[in-house]
């Protein structure tokens, strides 16, 4: 029996995925625009504007530890020192009391030192005797002292503009004054899947059907960047219905995101539907899992086209729709975390092709393939470690081989 081609596609070479990332850099731009929230729900949220430190952090030179503020000078380099006592600081809003030359003052964390102190001791390195701190031999210069500024100087960058808000972020805001910050508006993103073979869950399953597993994928996917979704449900095999579908999701969104329908059978029609009302940006890049993800744009709202199958509907979705997701947010894309591990596995790969083998890294340290490759092999993700990379060159790897491996949860926003 004779099989079937499609000329189309054929006559199509795929393209590589860093033309793909640059195309969606020199394409698309922000989409939304700005507003004002308080820090206490802005984690995830892409920044507005640079924010200038308005304060140093600290304000002023202060203590690390409790024990007894002093000036160096006036501790002997030849043996102990012995300084009378003068004074008590401590942590919180209190009146500068300078400290007179030749004496230590009682001092607490976080207190500010009093006038004249540059250096502080350990309560547990001296002693008092008679009202008279009893000082070793061997205290440096500015010990235990916090230096005004030290973690961030007054009129300094503290964050950049296109920045996503993680926790550390929001407390150094926190610390800087601030109890609210101008964002960028979230995005509006519609997701489909398509074909008649899936179902919503509960609906009880027919013959040849599966459960769609997708949309609850890329809509977890798309909370934990605090995107606005509108789930669209499934679209049947039908052109006319997707093409009408998608079209009225484009008109409503920043983004449409189809799952399944990018390939070149029969019943995959959502690239004819972008073709027939927009532009094709591209259609399949030379990547593993993933060859046919597709990209374009419909009535001025770009659709991206993920694979139907889970894992390469993942990393499609990291690989090309973070990107142009971070594009439409203004948001700074940041490279994912990147981590040499050692193979324990022979791998052989197309050259001109950027491949993604899930793995697990074992107690020992070396990655071994998840045994299950199939990519509908949904706990490769929950039961996988990481994404081994093997980039374009490479036509093969070897066992005792080094390589970079991307941990899933990096994936994940």
């Amino acid at each position: 029996m004779q099989i079937l081609r499609s000329s189309f596609a054929d006559s199509i070479a795929a393209m590589r995925l860093d033309r793909a990332q640059a195309r969606i850099a020199e394409t698309y731009d922000v989409k939304v625009g700005t507003e004002t929230v308080a820090l206490a729900i802005a984690v995830s949220r892409v920044l507005a504007e640079d924010v200038t430190a308005p304060i140093s952090l600290p304000a002023a030179d202060n203590s690390a530890i409790d024990g007894f503020a002093l000036r160096f000078d006036d501790l002997r380099v030849d043996g102990p020192s012995i300084l009378p006592l003068h004074g008590r600081t401590p942590a919180g809003p209190s009146p500068d009391a300078a400290l007179p030359p030749g004496c230590a003052g009682r001092i607490f964390t976080g207190a500010v030192l009093p006038s004249g102190a540059d250096t502080v001791v350990m309560q547990e390195d001296c002693a008092v005797i008679d009202g008279k701190l009893h000082i070793p031999q061997g205290i440096f210069r500015g010990a235990n002292r916090r230096l005004a500024g030290e973690d961030l100087s007054h009129g300094k960058l503290a964050l950049p503009a296109g920045r996503r808000l993680m926790p550390p972020d929001l407390a150094l805001l926190a610390a800087l004054g601030f109890d609210s910050i101008a964002v960028r508006k979230r995005l509006r993103v519609a997701i489909f899947s398509t074909g008649n073979e899936i179902a919503t869950p509960p609906h009880p399953l027919r013959r040849g059907q599966v459960y769609d597993a997708n949309r609850a994928l890329l809509c977890g996917l798309l909370q934990r960047l605090q995107i606005d979704v509108v789930d669209g449900g499934i679209l049947p095999d039908e052109a006319e219905a997707t093409k009408a579908a998608l079209r009225t999701a484009a008109g409503n969104a920043d983004l449409v995101i189809t799952s399944g329908g990018v390939s070149a059978g029969e019943e995959d029609h959502v690239r004819a539907a972008i073709e027939s009302i927009g532009r094709l940006e591209f259609w399949r890049v030379a990547i593993k899992p993933g060859h046919p993800v597709t990209l374009g744009v419909m009535d001025g709202t770009p659709l991206l086209g993920l694979p139907g199958n889970p894992v390469a509907a993942m990393v499609t979705f990291w690989a090309i729709g973070r990107p142009l997701l971070d594009r439409l947010a203004g948001a700074t894309s940041v490279p994912s975390l990147r981590l040499s591990v050692q193979c324990g596995f022979h791998h052989l790969k197309k050259s001109g092709l950027r491949e993604y083998v899930r793995v697990q890294i074992k107690p020992d340290g070396i990655a071994y393939v998840y045994p299950k490759k199939g990519t509908g092999i949904l706990t490769s993700l929950t039961e996988g470690d990481a994404l081994l990379e093997l980039t374009e060159e490479l036509t093969s790897i070897r066992a005792g081989d080094f390589a970079p491996c991307i941990p899933l949860l990096s994936l994940y926003g």
